[in-house]
């Protein structure tokens, strides 16, 4: 016969069991003591079959690698920690999950009351810790004996509280959740503790396997749009210009943008993590038209529908901030974007994106003839240019493998860019094509964890069936989390290749402004920050296939070899940055 359950064992196996009943299908674990009970409940969740369990020696390794699962599967994801500064690593994927609106659930260890503000091991003031970064917190209490039913009600009502908000089930609005966990000794189950059934007796939950609360069929605030005095009165003939402008966002979001788009006939200005690339309208490397002044201006739109969140380019936050342009946004986010301060009227997305994307539009006109064809047109010669000189040269340049490396991919294959260059190459020189999932941490746009993010993403890509996944990221954002690729025996690891143009350091900043001459003494070592090291020795290291490429010939061999591998191109900082001027140049020319 087995022991009774003790407060901490009984608080963690009902939390779990709620959380899987509310659609958690995996689960990160960060080792620790305080934490051990949840991390223990998970484990057998895990041999029982009723979630996949990932564990990682570092916490913000862990947070990013649930932020990835989260972020390509939309279901929620705990990420378990003990107490102390292990929570504090969380932080970074907390932001980036608020800006994304990713539902990240974070579960924290912590100290009871009495050990609180006592100088004890590993212990800070963890309620509250991520301030408005969160949809919402709670600091569950100390488990108690001889309150078993109540304290069952209680914590099964804040795992379905905490899953519900995280997903915006009722908002539209999703992202990370804080579940502060204050546990007593003894921390471990007492007696012998076989294989445990579902909680039963005191300890059940609901029928059936239902979930304690679940949101009801059709719920939700409307979507509303929110009106403004009405725009001037406007030129004859240019009334009905609409351009689309459409961010990183929900896939779901990019689709019904994409839908609307080719319905109007509006012109669709996507990066690549927006969801609408490769869409009817899509505009291959926009923000080159963008930048070609007196092009810009004879095709500026009257009015933009900004969807999303775009942050890759200045050309484009300008066109925003024009006098003359109309902004309306649709956004799940009370912070929606707002890069000119001109957002006339802002729409959320429930029940129906489409829906709403089709009130913004209050007047019914469409575009007038011809006006998606002068961009799609203007792109075809852009690209043109810009293919010529990407081909000129023998080198495998950044801009080559950003557009080769799109073009060479499995049709159902995953992408995740990396912040900085790659996204941004990506944006400037690839064609957009259907057919692929393209992510990106866009939310506070960091290069912190995204190693980690591109596993987990890769994980629950192929977990629902999806096809190999590849990443592509810049030599600093690779070494800032090496730390991601040492995945324990017996973790999953998913079918994955890692591009790395290296350019010894951050290859972003050599872009800087105009003046970078004149600091030039201090510019390598400040900005340039060159690190010596080879990538390729450092990936087998942390037990990852490596492969070394020189060409564009060896690009698409190495591609075919499968992961988990890191392919690694090493590059110029200069000459990357002087390529870029003159593809840029050549655009411009081809437009004038």
């Amino acid at each position: 016969m087995t022991a009774p359950l003790n407060p901490a064992t009984a608080v963690a196996r009902v939390l779990v069991d709620e959380l899987v009943r509310d659609g958690v299908t995996d689960a990160v674990v960060c080792p620790g003591s305080r934490s051990a009970p949840v991390a223990l409940a998970l484990h057998q969740a895990e041999l029982a079959g009723r979630l996949r369990l990932h564990v990682r020696i570092d916490e913000r390794t862990g947070a990013f690698l649930a932020l990835g699962l989260a972020k390509a599967s939309g279901r929620p994801v705990p990420v378990l920690t003990t107490s102390g500064t292990a929570t504090a690593h969380l932080h970074a994927a907390v932001l980036e999950a608020d800006q994304s609106g990713i539902p990240l659930l974070l579960l924290t260890a912590d100290r009871p009351p009495e050990l609180r503000g006592t100088g004890a091991n590993q212990t800070i003031d963890q309620v509250g810790l991520y301030g408005g970064a969160v949809r919402w917190a709670a600091d569950l209490g100390v488990p108690e004996e001889g309150r078993e039913a109540p304290q069952n009600r209680y914590w099964r009502s804040v795992a379905a509280r905490a899953v519900l908000v995280a997903i915006g089930a009722l908002s539209g609005d999703p992202g990370p959740v804080h579940l502060n966990l204050a546990l007593r000794e003894p921390l471990l189950p007492e007696g012998h503790d076989p294989r445990p059934a579902l909680p039963s007796g005191v300890w059940a939950g609901r029928a059936d396997d239902a979930p304690w609360t679940d949101a009801a069929p059709g719920s939700g605030p409307r979507a509303m749009v929110v009106s403004a005095p009405a725009p001037t009165t406007r030129a004859p003939g240019r009334a009905r210009r609409t351009l689309v402008v459409a961010g990183d966002a929900p896939v779901s979001l990019g689709r019904s943008t994409s839908v609307v788009a080719a319905q109007r006939g509006w012109p669709v200005l996507g990066e690549p993590s927006s969801g609408t690339w490769g869409g009817t309208g899509s505009v291959r490397g926009a923000v080159l038209l963008l930048g070609a002044a007196s092009w810009a201006a004879a095709h500026r739109p009257d009015r933009v529908v900004v969807v999303g969140r775009p942050t890759l380019s200045r050309p484009v936050s300008a066109l925003l901030a024009h006098p003359d342009v109309v902004v309306d946004t649709v956004s799940p986010h009370p912070g929606w974007p707002d890069a000119g301060r001109g957002t006339r009227r802002v729409g959320g997305v429930l029940p129906d994106p489409g829906a709403v994307l089709g009130e913004l539009d209050v007047s019914g006109h469409v575009a007038p003839d011809g006006w998606a064809q002068e961009w799609t047109a203007a792109a075809e010669r852009v690209g043109t240019v810009v293919d010529e000189l990407i081909d000129a040269g023998p080198r495998l340049t950044a801009a080559r493998l950003a557009r080769d490396l799109v073009a060479a991919l499995p049709a159902g294959a995953l992408l995740v860019l990396g912040s900085s260059n790659p996204v941004r190459d990506v944006d400037r020189y690839a064609v957009p094509r259907s057919g692929l999932t393209v992510l990106a941490n866009r939310g506070v746009a960091g290069i912190d964890g995204t190693l980690s993010t591109a596993i987990g993403a890769a994980l629950a890509h192929q977990g629902a069936g999806g096809g190999p996944a590849f990443a592509l990221m810049g030599d600093l954002t690779f070494l800032h989390d090496l730390q991601g690729l040492l995945v324990g025996d017996g973790e999953p690891v998913p079918d994955l290749t890692v591009v790395v143009p290296d350019n010894d350091g951050g290859g972003i900043f050599a872009q800087l402004e105009p003046g970078r001459a004149e600091h030039a003494a201090g510019y390598r070592r400040v900005f340039g920050t060159p690190h010596g090291r080879d990538l390729v020795t450092l990936a087998r290291a942390m037990g990852w296939a490596a492969t070394a490429v020189h060409d564009p010939a060896q690009l698409a061999g190495a591609l075919a070899l499968g992961g988990p591998r890191v392919v690694v191109v090493r590059g110029d900082q200069q000459a990357e940055a002087d390529l870029a001027t003159q593809l840029r140049d050549a655009a411009h020319a081809a437009l004038a």
